[in-house]
């Protein structure tokens, strides 16, 4: 008989608290339990903490789960939350993802302050982003714009954007459509435009290696097509050594039985890009995406990767 609650760890914003009550909800679904039986813990992460410089120039992905995991790993937690871009491709020894739930729309959202669309903003405007690859892809298609990092969690970059800080800003749309805020979405971008990051509006759930009590608990609200897609994504990641310092997108769909994979990279002043598509059976889903990481590579030659840091 459970004599405490299972120990939910995530961050401490209200996205990462959204994502931390789908999954509560999902398991008490799937479990017929109560509220009760679950503990939300929030932890707090070098990646919210630093708002002073870019996080690639802090350290990466790392930041935003660096914490939670080390909670996991002395049995403070149970099982942690985490949006799956977030993630990076190699995890501490002894963790593993066991859980993807359902993905959300992996699309970018543009949100303007005067304007509807990044077509429409004016030569020299301002757009705010932290996101390398977001900044490389605005530059990309409009080079004439101000291109400006811009750190905080949702609402404070929604604060910013209406006190006039920047013109217009950039967020995953899974991430406002979680947070109630698809009325602040003035335009989506299309994804032959703006191809998405790996994991984007993906939820997983990392837990500790053999913890067969916790992996029993998540195994039902487990989405298998959702795991196979960013298995692939992870894997181009991988071969391509990304991180958040780097511009790199990508995007895999399961129908059929079957994986579409897109990847792109860019240079940070979005001058040259490279993009690669695959496909093939969804069990061969790692394999796909790191042999299209492989080739893209070879494509863009090793010059293209000299100002990656």
């Amino acid at each position: 008989m459970q004599t405490q609650p299972i120990r939910i760890g995530t961050r401490g914003s209200a996205l990462a608290l959204a994502q931390a009550h789908e999954t509560r909800a999902r398991l008490m679904a799937a479990h017929t339990l109560p509220e009760a039986a679950f503990a939300i813990e929030v932890i707090s992460v070098s990646g919210d903490r630093i708002q002073d410089r870019p996080l690639s120039e802090a350290g990466g992905k790392g930041l935003f789960t660096k914490e939670i995991e080390e909670a996991l790993l002395d049995g403070r937690i149970d099982l942690a939350v985490h949006s799956s871009k977030d993630m990076p491709t190699t995890l501490p020894p002894g963790l593993h993802i066991a859980t993807f739930l359902e993905r959300e729309d992996v699309r970018d959202a543009f949100i303007g302050r005067d304007v509807k669309t990044l077509s429409d903003l004016p030569q020299g405007a301002t757009i705010g982003s932290s996101s390398l690859r977001r900044q490389a892809q605005i530059r990309r298609l409009r080079p004439d714009i101000d291109v400006v990092m811009y750190r905080g969690n949702v609402q404070t970059r929604l604060r910013k954007l209406a006190e006039g800080a920047v013109d217009a800003t950039l967020l995953a749309f899974a991430g406002l459509r979680r947070l109630g805020l698809e009325h602040v979405v003035t335009s989506i971008l299309p994804q032959d435009d703006f191809l998405p990051a790996p994991g984007q509006g993906a939820i997983c759930i990392e837990c500790r290696q053999g913890d067969e009590r916790i992996e029993a608990l998540l195994a039902p609200i487990h989405h298998r097509d959702t795991g196979l897609a960013l298995i692939c994504e992870r894997a181009f990641l991988a071969a391509l050594d990304g991180s958040c310092r780097t511009p790199i997108a990508a995007n895999a769909v399961i129908e059929g039985g079957r994986i579409r994979f897109t990847g792109m990279i860019l240079k940070t002043d979005g001058s040259e890009t490279h993009e690669i598509a695959a496909d093939g059976d969804a069990g061969d889903a790692e394999a796909i995406g790191r042999d299209a990481g492989a080739r893209i590579r070879a494509k863009a030659g090793p010059d293209f990767f000299s100002d990656w840091t």
